[in-house]
């Protein structure tokens, strides 16, 4: 059959008969159909990881797996069936042979030559290549590390906290000077601020929490130079007002996080334990260790203490006096201050309970509240501090709790730094601090580093076993563990393009790096998998002439067809390269929301394509020469690999 499709370009009729032409595409096919089949298979178990990714980062990639693993079932289907049939249809006219390109023939003159002195100093390619790993492998320990890459929401949610005793009308007023202070930076379009809760059940914001969304101008109408970090720093510098706590994240991420981990800031220490002051005396102690460190921003401990409560104690040795009871003191507190219901009004379907209370100058404040009159039977009305004390006292001014345990936090926020190193060098910080905590009582971290944990587990514990499979299936495409391992061998200098690039274009390892990653690895044992079958072909048809044996196969032999089989096969490899890199550059020059969040996953792919095309046309072969002379040496014959079938 081979002799039989090599004679059809020598054919003096030429355009093909029928018969001719379909068994032409048929042998083609047989030969790129496994191939397809098994490339397929390896990038979609590539993607497990990203499949078995939970929680934000498993909604938000899901989707990119399974989108890429039905693109790519159904392109392998079209290709084994549709495209001979289309070939079949459209194939018209005389053949032209791979020379005949001039592109081709232009490609091949230029990558004959390399590869022939690549073949020749062997080691030193072998070296080099050696050398860029190690010197990748440096660059990946210096990378910074973080959950997800943040994603500019195009505005601002200022969260600032005041004491928890601030009043109604001290809020209000702190409130109308941050916004009018904010509105006057010429880059913000609109200010909106809120304090204390909102009329829902699952808002639980004391009053001295303010949120404030800040709505930005179009960029291209901020002064020249300013960045939103910029802008974030000068309402910073701006509103330092004395007892608030500033603090800066985005409305959406905000939510995610308060709903996801219950911290409304980036990173967040909960203490739990039983006793309230305890708690509050190891905030401190934690916040006063966390101050100053490089990256910690918007520092700030949860008050345990703080709130101010009124008492009012009954004078049980008064009262007995004047013939009351506690409970007539009480009576008087709940119809004066709280409210007393007296009936229920129905209005149609919906019932109102209707209440009654004294009017605010008589409950607005300790001396008013002082004056309130119980009325007595034998001395008529009387104030109510003759028969309780009324005092202020100090208290929580909100109980935390979680895993049934008391809870206290320490907040803080992370910028002009990565995520993972400000956390690693806090908790070496906390750790020389806190030698041991009291009996009953431990701290956790949480926020975006619970998640960051989370994943990296994930993927520790799925990676290794898809690179399990993945190898499987090499082994059983080629039926050999040599192939195998000289295909798997490909993958970490695939990956050295895509940390250099990482590295220098200074984004940080994320979730998303590492679904990058996760894409890449899958393209680069497709392409080396392709290449090692096109050179074993050669080595079928080098043996079908010469024989296998060492007296009839010299190393001369061996190198042309070697080159034979890597040269002609150059223009498809390069296609598929070129067409996913096409696809992804313009992404570097992507702006607008989610542009961020897809630049840490394309740059590892497009550094990864271009360093594992260079590997795979020049390295692969040099490694598959060395091995395939080893054997002739060792043996006195090679192995051949029939991956066709």
């Amino acid at each position: 059959m081979k002799d039989k499709l090599k004679n059809i370009f020598k054919k003096e009729n030429d355009p093909l008969s029928s018969e001719e032409k379909r068994k032409l595409i048929e042998a083609s096919s047989k030969l790129v159909g496994p191939g397809v089949f098994y490339s397929t298979i390896i990038v979609i178990a590539s993607f497990l990881p990203v499949f078995l990714l939970t929680g934000m980062e498993g909604k938000l990639f899901g989707p990119l797996a399974w989108t890429k693993s039905f693109i790519l079932i159904v392109d392998a289907f079209l290709a084994i069936t549709l495209a001979p049939v289309l070939i079949s249809l459209l194939l018209k006219g005389k053949l032209r042979p791979e020379n005949k390109n001039p592109i081709n023939r232009k490609l091949e003159s230029i990558y004959t030559p390399i590869l022939t002195l690549c073949l020749k100093w062997r080691k030193t390619v072998l070296a080099v290549n050696i050398v860029a790993l190690l010197i990748g492998i440096l660059m990946f320990t210096r990378l910074g590390s973080e959950f997800m890459p943040p994603l500019d929401e195009g505005s601002v949610l200022f969260m600032p906290v005041t004491l928890p005793d601030v009043s109604n009308s001290e809020v209000k007023r702190i409130l109308q000077i941050q916004d009018r202070l904010i509105k006057s930076i010429p880059e913000v379009a609109h200010v909106l601020g809120k304090a204390g809760r909102a009329n829902t059940a699952t808002d639980n914001s004391p009053i001295s929490m303010i949120e404030t969304i800040v709505l930005l101008k179009p960029s291209n109408e901020w002064r020249e130079g300013k960045t939103k970090a910029d802008i974030i720093n000068e309402i910073n510098n701006k509103l330092q007002i004395p007892g608030v706590t500033n603090g800066f994240t985005q409305p959406i991420i905000n939510r995610i996080n308060m709903l996801s981990t219950g911290i409304r800031t980036d990173v967040g220490i909960k203490i739990y334990g039983e006793s309230l002051d305890t708690i509050n005396a190891l905030s401190q102690k934690i916040k006063m260790a966390l101050d100053g460190t490089s990256g910690v921003k918007d520092l700030y401990s949860e008050p345990i203490t703080g709130g101010k409560y009124i008492d009012i104690e009954p004078k049980r040795e008064v009262i007995g006096r004047y013939g009351l009871s506690i409970d007539d003191i009480n009576a008087v507190v709940e119809a004066s201050i709280g409210g007393m219901k007296l009936t229920t009004t129905i209005e149609g379907r919906q019932r109102f309970s209707v209440n009654a209370r004294y009017a605010q100058e008589y409950r607005n404040s300790i001396e008013a509240l002082k004056k309130l009159q119980v009325q007595t039977m034998e001395f008529g009305p009387i104030p109510l501090e003759t028969v309780a004390d009324v005092k202020i006292s100090d208290g929580p001014p909100m109980i935390n709790s979680e895993n049934a345990m008391l809870r206290g936090s320490v907040l803080f926020n992370v910028r002009d730094r990565d995520l993972g190193s400000t956390v690693k060098e806090a908790q070496r910080k906390l750790n020389e601090m806190i030698t041991k905590m009291p009996k009953g009582y431990y701290v956790e971290w949480s926020g975006q580093w619970e998640n960051q944990i989370r994943a990296n587990k994930t993927l520790g514990i799925i990676l290794p076993i898809v690179v399990v499979i993945i190898f499987l299936i090499l082994y059983f495409t080629y039926h050999s563990m040599k192939e195998a391992l000289i295909t798997m061998i490909t993958v970490p200098f695939a990956l050295i393009g895509g940390i250099f690039m990482v590295y220098f274009y200074g984004i940080n390892l994320s979730v998303a790096v590492a679904v990058g990653f996760i894409a890449l690895f899958g393209l680069a044992v497709e392409t080396a998998m392709l290449i090692t079958i096109y050179l074993n072909e050669a080595m079928n048809k080098m043996v079908e002439k010469y024989g296998n044996s060492n007296e009839t196969l010299t190393e001369e032999i061996v190198r042309e067809y070697i080159i034979d089989g890597s040269a002609k096969r150059l223009r498809p490899k390069l296609m598929t390269v070129s067409v996913s890199l096409f696809g992804l550059i313009p992404i570097l020059w992507a702006t607008g929301t989610g542009a961020d969040v897809m630049l840490p996953i394309t740059v590892p792919l497009i550094g990864g394509t271009i360093t594992s095309t260079i590997y795979v046309l020049l390295v692969t072969p040099v490694v598959f020469e060395m091995v395939k002379l080893h054997e002739l040496r060792t043996k006195g014959k090679i192995n051949l690999i029939d991956a066709k079938h």
